[in-house]
């Protein structure tokens, strides 16, 4: 049984919802810390909803902030633990995905997931999990969190786009060359990369400009 995921929204600027990004946050972080790029991205998205919900599980330790799946070094949860939550917690993505699709009556190609940090790496095990390929994934500062599996359980190959800080010390930039052969060796055909220069365990500006550059394409702006 999936569990329901509390969202915010931000409504289209134009009034009319054409697509959607769903916003996919942090260890310890919740669905406000993301939804707040909408007034960046929505003068020049004007047709989507933006909307950002909250991970399924209470993060210890952080008041008022949520997880996708423990972290063994900062919780002393088990490897059992955090494949059962990352398990469940990609059921309650799916579900929720297919929530908002429905509720919004979208197709699959007019719905982008952009995940930062543990959201980032929920985005890449979801997106190629799902039946119809949807527009693209925005994965920041991330890495793949089942790799030897992704060849076998791919069922589509959304086209990607990865960003990662080269000076992250919370989740290191090596991940990105490790995610991107990884994908390509189970027939991943549009992976784009970009590293921000100078940048931490964060969403620099540059890698905004290019993550809405590829939204606006993917979804038909551009």
């Amino acid at each position: 049984m999936t569990r329901a995921l509390n969202a915010l929204r931000q409504e289209p600027a134009s009034g009319e919802t054409r697509s959607a990004v769903i916003f996919l946050h942090g260890f310890g972080a919740n669905g406000e810390d993301l939804i707040s790029l909408a007034n960046l991205l929505a003068d020049h998205m004007p047709d989507t909803l933006f909307i950002s919900p909250d991970a399924p599980e209470e993060c210890a330790g952080r008041p008022g902030g949520f997880q996708w799946f423990p972290i063994p070094w900062v919780d002393g949860a088990s490897q059992e633990e955090v494949e059962e939550s990352v398990t469940h917690s990609l059921a309650d993505l799916q579900a929720f995905i297919d929530g908002v699709m429905v509720d919004e009556d979208l197709l699959p190609e007019q719905v982008v997931l952009f995940g930062f940090s543990q959201g980032a790496m929920m985005a890449l095990q979801a997106a190629p999990r799902r039946e119809e390929a949807i527009a693209g994934v925005v994965a920041i500062a991330g890495r793949m969190l089942r790799p030897t599996t992704l060849a076998e359980e791919a069922e589509v190959y959304p086209a990607t786009l990865l960003i990662h800080g080269d000076q992250d010390n919370v989740v290191p930039p090596e991940n990105m060359p490790t995610a991107v052969q990884v994908m390509q060796e189970a027939g991943f055909k549009e992976i784009f990369a970009h590293i921000q220069k100078g940048a931490g365990h964060t969403i620099a500006q540059d890698g905004l400009q290019v993550a809405l550059a590829f939204m606006r394409d993917r979804l038909g702006y551009a």
